[in-house]
């Protein structure tokens, strides 16, 4: 059964038992919970790695001092993925540098955590892998692997107007998971303007409806933290 948990503790386990003297279940009780850490553990790992998301960041590390229009009240509704359970999407709007992908990768990384699949993709990385992928002739592999993922995270919608191809793409993909999947959108543009980005106006109302609807929509304000950090070094110096 390759028991890798209970092996790497049993010497720990065994003076343990000793030193206090335990009885069987104490013993085995004990070994039984290292061995449910150690396979936690490896999964977490297992899924973070197959996300990759972007940067290292965790709900322990939102900065509630800052003027971001982000309350405790919020962070405690998404740490309990609810919306993960419900099939919601969680739509992060707000201007370049206010910490939109920071938000997105916690989310994800404590999805993670809790044993769901999440796959990271920039808008631009995502226009580029379908592209690959039909040129490959593996586009509903392609298509299928996004489809099946718990949570799926695209960052960054609105840096360019969406090839054609990939509208119909995004759509498909959005269709399949439409009340069966979870995706978080980041994107600096209202959702009033969307339609700069999506030049097709059947599909902008049929993607904006699988979106939209029912979604979790955080507005992030303040300043950029990029502008922040460059202001700060310039103090220091």
């Amino acid at each position: 059964m390759k028991l890798l948990g209970m092996i790497s503790t049993l010497d720990l386990r065994l003076e343990e038992a000793t030193s206090h003297s335990w009885g069987h279940i104490e013993f085995i009780t004990a070994l039984t919970q290292d061995e449910k850490i150690y396979r936690d553990n490896r999964r977490t790992n297992r899924l973070r790695k197959a996300a990759k998301l972007r940067q290292e960041a965790s709900f322990e590390r939102v900065d509630f001092t800052a003027k971001r229009n982000i309350t405790k009240a919020m962070v405690r509704d998404l740490m309990e993925l609810r919306f993960i359970k419900d099939s919601r999407n969680v739509l992060l709007l707000g201007p370049t540098g206010v910490g939109k992908t920071f938000m997105a990768c916690a989310i994800g990384d404590h999805a993670c955590r809790n044993g769901y699949s999440c796959k990271f993709m920039g808008m631009n990385f995502l226009i580029e892998s379908i592209s690959l992928a039909r040129v490959e002739g593996s586009y509903l592999k392609f298509r299928d692997r996004l489809i099946k993922i718990d949570l799926l995270v695209l960052d960054d919608l609105g840096i360019k107007p969406l090839p054609s191809q990939t509208i119909e793409d995004l759509y498909d993909i959005l269709e399949e998971r439409y009340q069966n999947k979870s995706t978080i959108i980041t994107s600096q543009l209202p959702l009033s303007n969307w339609r700069e980005v999506i030049d097709d106006d059947v599909a902008y109302e049929a993607i904006m409806d699988r979106l939209s609807h029912s979604a979790l929509k955080l507005e992030i304000s303040g300043d950029s933290y990029r502008k922040r950090q460059v202001k700060a070094r310039q103090l220091s110096n």
